[in-house]
Formats: C-alpha cells, structure tokens, sequence
C-alpha cells in the first residue's frame, strides 16, 4: 500500500472571504489556518500534500502559502478550472461558479495513485482527525467493498455566528457506519436554532447534535472512478436544470455507492470545535482559540 497523501481542496479560497491577499495571518508568526492544518497532518504521519487551486490564484498562493510548506512537505500544484469537463460537454455560458468539490478531486486523477485524506484549506480540524483518518487510512483496503471514511462532528460545534455554512448532514448506524448524506448548502444559527435555509426559502430545524462532515474524508483510489462516472450523470441532468450553478459535491456519489452497496464509509467521531475563516468576522475568534491551544502546550509558538 502507497503511504496516504494529503489533498487539501484550495480553488475556491477566498471567495466569500474577499480573496486570497485578505487571509491575514492568524498569529504573530505569520501561520494561517493552512499552516496549522499541515503541521498536524505530518504529526500523524502524511508526508505528501497536494493543493488544488485556481491558476489565477498560482503565484499569490505559492508567495502566501506553498513555498513555506514546500521546505516541510513533498507538494504537488493541480489546478481546477471551469473548462475541464469530460469529453462532449461544453461549458455553459455565462458559468463562472466552480463545479464543486467532486470536479476538485477529478482534477488530481494523474498524481493519486493510492490512498488519501481530503480537507478544505480554511478549516480547523484539530490533531484527533488527522490522527483517526490516518490510521483508517493505513489500516484499511478495499475488498468486497470500498473502504472509505471521514470524520464527523457535531453540527454544534461547526457553525459561525457571522453567516451561513455549507455542511453534509449526516446519519450514522449503531455500528459507527454513514448511512446518508445530505448536502445542505446555507445554514445559520436563527437565536438559539440551527436551521437550513433551502433555494426555495424553505426553513429546516437542524438537531444541534447532528452528525456533519466538514470534508474530511479518506478514499482510496477507487473513488476518482467513481467520481468520473458521476460527473457526466451530474453534468447531463445539472446542463439542463440550472447550467449556471450546480455543483457536484464529494457527498453526492459518495451518498449514491452507499445506497448501491458498492461502499462502506466509517464515520470517526471528533468532538473538537470547529475554527475557520469563512468570513472576515470570524478571524477574531480564530486568533483567540489558536493562542489559546498554544497556552495549553497543543503547538509551538513557532510551527516551522
């Protein structure tokens, strides 16, 4: 078995949080989210990360992020751009919204050739998850199944108070296994309700303690077939029901193996809080729980 690698989704950094050269740094080093995320990545074991971004973003990214990682970890740059769409598809115009986070991982389907864990790049996920999906990940093949995992965290725990999240909401057997995934696009917390908001304003009260995925799943090399052969089912309904906006996201083929029995997904609980950087207001309290697991011995002050 190759040793798992580290794919960490970074094309659409900056979107809603007003672009790239707005990610401040997080400590008086100069870290940002990223940093912390690799540091407990290669703690755990992973040797090897791939970034996928957006060309345009390239040198910017390099300059801010991958030329530090570059001297601590093996890198690989893959790009995910609009116009990469299976063979008789066109890209409808007038589309400038990515594919989503299943095109993301497409796109790596020349430098994955075994085992891998995948995060998003503004998310903080905390050791235990890198630990648990490394393991999983070095433990386990496929057989008569897919053997895939991620982690789960409690819905609670993963909300900002400065807007809505995009999270998989998800069920979980008795045996620890998903059973279901549901892409909820816009949640927010309404007082002291969770809810999700759908296209058609439709309002769902979310339980506090559902299970979310905050894209931390580990696959191994089956999945990018898998991943191709849902795409162009994707992109045949999604060209004619709303070319401008869908997106396939990881949690839709994944949903559909389960359903077909084609694959067992094991869900490794973390009771840790999320931190990100989706919007500007959120930098705050990001700044204040990273000083704080510094105090608390969790990290040097100095991560390189």
């Amino acid at each position: 078995m190759n040793k798992p690698k580290l794919v960490i989704l970074a094309a659409g950094m900056g979107s809603r949080y007003g672009g790239l050269k707005q990610i401040d740094p997080i400590d008086e080093y100069g870290h940002i989210i990223i940093d912390f995320s690799i540091y407990d990545a290669k703690e755990a074991g992973f040797e090897d990360v791939i970034f996928i971004i957006k060309k345009e973003i390239e040198e910017d990214f390099k300059q801010r992020i991958g030329y530090r990682i570059e001297k601590q970890m093996n890198v690989t740059y893959v790009y995910q751009e609009l116009c990469q769409l299976p063979a008789g598809f066109e890209l409808p115009e007038g589309r400038s919204k990515p594919w989503g986070t299943g095109h993301a991982l497409l796109c790596c389907k020349e430098v994955i050739d075994g085992p891998f864990a995948v995060i998003n790049a503004d998310d903080f996920y905390g050791k235990s998850a890198f630990l648990q999906i490394y393991q999983y990940l070095t433990s386990h093949e496929d057989d008569e199944l897919y053997r895939y995992a991620m982690v789960g965290y409690l819905l609670e725990n993963t909300v900002t108070e400065n807007g809505s999240v995009a999270r998989g909401v998800c069920s979980v057997d008795e045996n620890g296994y998903l059973t279901d995934i549901l892409e909820k696009t816009h949640i927010e917390r309404q007082g002291k309700e969770i809810v999700s908001i759908d296209e058609a304003a439709n309002r769902e009260i979310l339980p506090a303690d559902s299970a979310v995925s905050m894209n931390l799943w580990g696959f191994g090399k089956s999945i990018i077939n898998e991943l191709e052969k849902g795409f162009q089912n994707f992109l045949k309904e999604a060209l004619n029901t709303n070319p401008l906006k869908a997106e396939y996201f990881i949690p839709i083929p994944v949903d559909i193996l389960i359903k077909h029995q084609k694959a067992s997904v094991k869900v490794l609980p973390s009771h840790d809080k999320w931190y990100g950087v989706t919007y500007q207001e959120d930098k705050e309290m990001v700044v204040k729980a990273v000083s704080e697991l510094k105090k608390q011995g969790k990290y040097p002050q100095r991560l390189w």
